[in-house]
């Protein structure tokens, strides 16, 4: 299937999805050419860096490096050479707004003894919990590794095997009730629907793989922060001769009727035999692809869609440390009413639940000695008419840090040395995420599967797309997996053959690698 001229191919957006589709292809024997809007890789995944501390933009949990490690060994790299990392252990601390606390550990004896603090009989029904988990996520994995391009994809034996295991018309928390009684405990195994931006009242069962995942598979800390992974994804994409044009943005498709041709960019047109798009996928199609060629993802339709929360972020370099773990989730006291407030009745709650990341506490190059540089993130509604920012941001930063000193994390104004406020309007129009949605499209039963924007564009010709807006969905390992399922369809496509195997490789492993340290 190989071919004698080499592919031309274009990749919107220098975020994970892109770079490792980069690599991917590049390692095929594509011409790849990455445009990046922004002035350094990443996208959401990168860093902020000012006076000696680091914060990573977004994402700050690393979850299941298998599949990284997949997709650097198919351009001859090592994960564990590339991007040295941390398991962590407590994983992180939860925090109970109704009483009590959970310093969760990835040692299912331990664990069991914190559960135990809150629910003796929650704690004897844990290692159930995990080995339904097992099964499910090893039953589940070969649909998370390929395409769903129509509803004819929903047929195969496989997947009508797995209803009975999926529970499709169950919520996370009511699956979960088969397992754990204590309201809390539920909490501590569902919240994880966070990272698709969910409810867990509403997040479909099928995401208890979330939790799974970090008990069987880890926690871990890239050194230097999330952001070291898209710094290491782009040096090997270009080892293997992808340029990355930073700096630079795409203003247009062009098409040569309903087929891709080339793009416009501030520095003039390029022909392309085939486009991947890796930026947000609704402000991508508004801005890039005329309505006029969008069947089912017209303007009007990506209007009427259903949108995860966004964030509030406070980066704090303050001067003095912590003694509280890496990661820190609190909850709070009606967390039912919290998060009807950011999904339904879209208003800023008065007792939010938020999150602290301390990653100096384990790696000390975030921060100058003896400080700290604080991730403070506060889930709220998406951009609505509802709350106006401009005149919320300064009242809510101070909600903020009176909740962070509720919870024990008193923040001075005096010894914090540096700081930057993102609200979801800032998501909206400095990173170019519609609505300031910062995990895309919601994975409701109907956004899934064949229902999500497909990874071969169904609108359009030549056009593929990576990230979270397509299937399998959010957060960084299924992103990678994106990247593998739209990489292969564009090389068939072009009749280049794919540098690496359709199933994953790497064995699934309870335990880091030696590459790996524990902290």
């Amino acid at each position: 299937m190989t071919t004698t001229r080499s592919r031309d191919i274009a990749i919107i957006g220098a975020g994970p999805g892109g770079l490792a589709s980069a690599i991917l292809l590049a390692a095929s024997g594509a011409r790849v050419t990455v445009h990046e809007r922004l002035p350094v890789v990443g996208g959401r995944t990168s860093a902020i860096r000012a006076d000696g501390y680091t914060f990573d933009l977004g994402p700050t949990f690393f979850l299941y490096p298998q599949i990284l490690g997949d997709i650097l060994a198919t351009a001859g790299a090592s994960l564990a050479e590339e991007i040295p990392m941390t398991r962590l252990d407590p994983q992180y601390r939860i925090v109970f707004g109704a009483g009590g606390e959970l310093q969760c550990t990835p040692d299912v004896a331990g664990m069991q003894r914190q559960i135990a603090r809150l629910s003796p009989e929650d704690a004897r029904r844990f290692p159930s919990f995990l080995e339904e988990n097992r099964v499910k996520l090893k039953a589940m994995m070969p649909c998370l590794q390929q395409p769903f391009l129509s509803w004819k994809d929903l047929l195969s034996l496989r997947l009508l095997k797995m209803l009975p295991m999926i529970r499709p018309h169950q919520s996370v928390d009511t699956y979960l009730k088969r397992f754990f009684q204590d309201p809390r405990v539920r909490l501590a195994f569902s919240f994880q629907s966070k990272y698709l931006g969910m409810s867990p009242f509403r997040c479909p069962s099928l995401f208890s793989i979330l939790s799974f995942l970090e008990y069987e598979h880890g926690v871990f800390h890239p050194h230097g922060g999330c952001n070291a992974v898209t710094t290491a994804l782009a040096r090997v994409a270009e080892r293997l001769g992808v340029e990355i044009r930073l700096g630079e943005s795409v203003r247009e498709v062009l098409f040569d009727g309903r087929r891709v041709s080339g793009l416009r960019t501030d520095h003039g047109t390029r022909k392309v035999d085939a486009l991947v798009v890796n930026a947000d996928f609704a402000r991508a199609m508004s801005r890039l692809v005329p309505d006029r060629l969008r069947s089912r993802w017209t303007d009007q339709r990506l209007a009427k869609k259903k949108y995860s929360c966004s964030t509030f972020m406070l980066y704090l370099g303050v001067e003095g440390t912590y003694d509280v773990p890496h990661h820190n989730i609190f909850i709070a006291r009606d967390y039912e009413r919290n998060l009807d407030e950011i999904e339904n009745r879209h208003v800023l709650s008065t007792e939010p639940s938020f999150y602290v990341e301390n990653p100096s506490r384990t790696d000390p190059s975030m921060a100058p000695p003896g400080h700290s540089a604080l991730y403070v993130l506060v889930p709220v509604s998406q951009q609505h008419p509802n709350i106006d920012w401009s005149r919320e941001r300064g009242r809510f930063r101070a909600l903020a840090l009176r909740r962070l000193a509720e919870a024990g994390i008193e923040v001075p104004e005096r010894a914090i040395r540096f700081e930057r406020c993102l609200t979801p309007e800032d998501w909206d129009t400095q990173y170019e995420i519609y609505r300031g949605a910062t995990f895309n499209l919601a994975h409701s039963l109907d956004q899934m599967l064949h229902l999500r924007p497909r990874n071969r564009f169904e609108d359009v010709d030549g056009m593929y797309l990576v990230g979270g807006g397509t299937h399998p969905g959010s957060g960084l390992p299924v992103i990678f997996e994106s990247a593998r399922i739209s990489s292969r369809l564009l090389l068939e496509d072009l009749g280049l053959e794919p540098a690496w195997n359709h199933t994953v490789t790497t064995p699934l492993s309870t335990s880091p690698s030696t590459s790996l340290q524990a902290a």
